[in-house]
């Protein structure tokens, strides 16, 4: 063989193999660099994700095949929605079933909950909060909420239904204050036909937990981060953003009501991420 073609059948073979590595990383990422991305010398996380009021776990069904198709160990608990003081002991006690790291995921009121949850789990290696509270000790979800713009708080908003001496409130489809009821209060951005069904299947806040203070932050000894939807009409922006600088998050924003756990998935599992990223 001549010296040129030697030199030829080298370059053939370079530009083969280093075209079999890029394939292999982009199809075992499902189209995405992800290998490359979430190589760690330590084991992955379970990604625990906690879901708020007038909710079930059903809402993180756009978030979890995405997080599955990374590889992550992936579990959505169902959260009771009575109150911190209730709410986060259960979740703390499931935490303890988990082997191993865990980065924990909260939408809306269940901020409430892993704040509370995390403290005593020193598995929890990050906390992530999407359209969330972000309490801080003795807080309670009415003194975030008082005086604010936010849409739960407005005339005819909730219906209150009487149980065991308390009430339960769900939200009516519209409402006579400021924003109409759950089409533009909870669920501005998503789709109709799936506005319908997240009405039809809404669970009930307890009036009580709206004054049930938060105990000692998780945020204060676990990074944390963030995502803040711009259109939230539940938690209003403001209110999310202080809350966050408050508990020192990394913090991104996505032009989103308040579910955008439902809108705009791709961007959740992008903070997600992030914290697995930082804290594996």
């Amino acid at each position: 063989m001549s010296e040129k073609s030697t030199r030829l059948v080298r370059r053939v073979t370079a530009l083969t193999s280093a075209f079999v590595l890029v394939a292999l990383v982009w199809i075992g990422g499902g189209g995405q660099a992800t290998a490359a991305r979430f190589a760690s010398s330590g084991p992955r996380p379970t990604i625990v994700l906690v879901h708020g009021d007038w909710a079930d776990a059903s809402s993180w069904d756009r978030v979890i095949p995405r997080l599955q198709d990374r590889g992550f160990t992936v579990v959505a608990p169902p959260n009771t929605l009575r109150g911190p003081s209730q709410d986060a002991p259960y979740l703390a006690s499931y935490l303890q079933s988990i082997p191993g790291p865990i980065v924990l995921v909260a939408h809306s009121y269940g901020g409430f909950v892993i704040t509370n949850a995390a403290t005593a789990n020193p598995n929890v290696k990050a906390l992530v909060y999407i359209d969330s509270f972000a309490p801080d000790e003795g807080e309670t979800a009415l003194d975030i909420l008082g005086g604010t713009s936010s849409c739960v708080t407005a005339s005819g908003a909730l219906k209150p239904v009487p149980i065991d001496g308390g009430l339960d409130l769900y939200l009516n489809w519209d409402a006579s204050g400021q924003y109409p009821g759950f089409r533009e209060c909870f669920a501005n951005g998503v789709d109709p036909r799936t506005t319908r069904v997240l009405f039809a299947t809404q669970r009930p806040a307890s009036a009580a937990q709206f004054t049930d203070p938060s105990g000692t932050p998780g945020w204060q000894s676990i990074p944390s981060w963030a995502l803040l939807g711009t259109q939230d009409h539940v938690i209003p922006p403001a209110v999310q953003e202080q809350m966050y600088e408050r508990a020192g998050a990394h913090i991104s924003s996505v032009k989103a009501g308040h579910l955008s756990l439902i809108t705009r998935p791709a961007a959740v599992v992008r903070v997600i991420q992030s914290a697995v990223e930082a804290t594996t």
